[in-house]
């Protein structure tokens, strides 16, 4: 009996020694951040039920106040059903590269021929005019923006007094960059061709100080939410892959890595083309202790820190794949690199309709999807709404000549602002699955244009111009990711790649064989007459 009776003590000993080493983990992430001398929020901005961009932050500062509201951000389906790859990611290319952030004005001057680029009357087409239905939010110019409501000012206004009205409030022009971009949305184009925000923005993503960070609910793949000074968010999505590997040739398009370069260089293309659907997105290298481990308050994200054999931080989130040990992500040793999408408006204040893109594939390893086995499937498309009438189909075409020129085969939904109902432009997001294979060219991307022959003639006289020497698609992406701090952010023969499919592989193969066989006015819409271009019955 006293011997059992030892044995229960012992036992409950056990338990409670276990609890008390449970609380103080629980606890250690919570004190290591009393003694640090981070910024905190702790005022919150003045409540007028008139003021716009107040609301734009109280989200925001709700997340840095307290736990992050997973509830306000957008949530994408993922399809990966594949096993771990066990191909390693390491971290950062120094030996392989030069090293980043080279002098600006050395970029500049070496970046002519894009300036005449976009100096060719291709770029200077104007759009109609915008109404108040028109601009995804209505801003008057009395709108105050309340520098009270963050604890450090320094964010708002960089000591220029002229950016104050003589009320001594602050003017539109001097709301932080992600703000200005926000309002800028409308109808036709997430931002203007020439506006000075995005490279402002831009610059913000790589420099701003970081002061929160949680992961991203959903997806297959860890992806960081980061919060910075101003109040700005981006989407944070670390390196995986050197930027000479290339997708094994038996891995899924489903379960393909997500790589961060194929984001940034995404964007670039995105602007080059002149479509500016897909929202800034700039290379930053990233301090994994100072700027993710030590101002996170995810616990979940916080305890899958480790330090590797090679004394270098190391971490791997939750998610559905590539979230373990093996296929940690690591700095050097400290350092990685990773890609920043600024965040659209916030979903409360610009809703988002989401659309199951009709040549999706069936992320599937055996079956297929039913465009793969029917040659007439777009004639089925032309009859359903929203593509049966206005710029949708057309939208859809300048989608698939983009993840063709790039070789993204990962295109299953996509998504449009509410305000403008089905007469607006498609959001480029999610391009992180693009410039897997330089070796490959993936046809079946091009099934859509190939099936419904249709192109708005501004998309179809820009891709001829690209094909051209004088503007060489390769030689203006090389040029124009030479402003990212990442730089370089693609090897050459993913810029050959590009040419290739542009000008012998498929593109304006497929649209001479599509005016050939059906003619020109019923392939080809025009769209720079002012008005935007719209499938008419006959051209169905």
């Amino acid at each position: 009996m006293i011997l059992l009776r030892k044995f229960r003590v012992l036992i409950l000993m056990v338990f409670l020694v276990a609890c008390s080493m449970h609380i103080m983990i629980d606890l250690l992430p919570k004190l290591e951040r009393r003694g640090n001398s981070g910024c905190s929020c702790s005022h919150t901005p003045s409540e007028e039920p008139g003021d716009w961009a107040q609301k734009q932050l109280q989200p925001l500062q709700q997340q840095q106040q307290g736990w992050p509201n997973k509830h306000t951000l957008r949530i994408l389906q993922d399809f990966s059903n594949e096993p771990n790859s066990n191909v390693s990611s390491n971290s950062l290319e120094k030996n392989q590269f030069p090293p980043v952030g080279h002098n600006q004005n050395e970029r500049s001057s070496r970046q002519p021929e894009l300036a005449a680029l976009y100096e060719h009357p291709l770029f200077k087409t104007t759009l109609p005019a915008l109404t108040d239905e028109d601009t995804l939010f209505n801003v008057n110019t009395d709108i105050r923006f309340d520098p009270k409501a963050a604890e450090d000012q320094e964010w708002h206004v960089d000591g220029d007094a002229e950016a104050f009205s003589p009320t001594g409030a602050l003017t539109a022009d001097s709301y932080p960059n992600w703000l200005r971009f926000h309002i800028g949305i409308n109808r036709y184009e997430l931002y203007s061709r020439h506006d000075p925000v995005i490279d402002g923005l831009l610059k913000d993503l790589d420099a701003q100080k970081i002061t929160s960070v949680a992961m991203k609910s959903g997806g297959t793949q860890l992806k960081l939410i980061m919060t910075f000074q101003n109040y700005g968010q981006a989407l944070f999505k670390p390196m995986k892959q050197t930027r000479d590997q290339e997708t094994p040739p038996d891995f899924f398009y489903f379960s393909d890595f997500e790589r961060h370069n194929a984001e940034i260089a995404a964007f670039h293309l995105d602007r080059i083309l002149d479509f500016r659907r897909v929202p800034p997105v700039a290379g930053r290298l990233v301090n994994m202790t100072k700027e993710i481990k030590d101002i996170t308050k995810d616990k979940k994200l916080w305890r899958t820190f480790f330090i590797s054999p090679a004394n270098n931080i190391c971490f791997y989130g939750e998610c559905s794949y590539y979230c373990s040990t093996e296929h940690a992500l690591c700095g050097k040793p400290d350092q990685i690199e990773g890609s920043l999408a600024a965040f659209l408006p916030d979903l409360a204040l610009a809703k988002r309709k989401t659309w199951r893109n009709p040549w999706r594939r069936s992320y599937h390893k055996r079956k297929k999807a039913e465009w793969e086995v029917d040659p007439d499937y777009c004639e089925e498309v032309k009859q359903t709404p929203p593509y049966d009438s206005g710029t949708r189909l057309l939208d859809i075409m300048d989608m698939t000549v983009f993840d063709f020129l790039m070789g993204n085969m990962d295109r299953h939904h996509y998504e449009t602002f509410e305000k403008f109902g089905n007469e607006t432009f498609i959001i480029h997001l999610d391009n992180g699955r693009g410039f897997g294979k330089h070796s490959h060219d993936e046809v079946s991307i091009l099934v859509p244009l190939s099936q419904c022959c249709r192109v708005k003639k501004s998309t179809h006289l820009r891709l001829q111009l690209l094909a051209k020497q004088e503007y060489l698609l390769s030689s203006m992406m090389a040029q124009s990711l030479l402003r990212d701090h990442l730089a370089p952010i693609l090897i050459q023969p993913h810029l050959d790649a590009m040419d290739r499919r542009l000008r012998q592989v498929c593109v304006l193969t497929v649209l001479a064989d599509c005016i050939e066989k059906e003619g020109y006015s019923n392939v080809v819409a025009d769209d720079l007459q002012g008005e935007p271009a719209h499938t008419s019955p006959r051209q169905r």
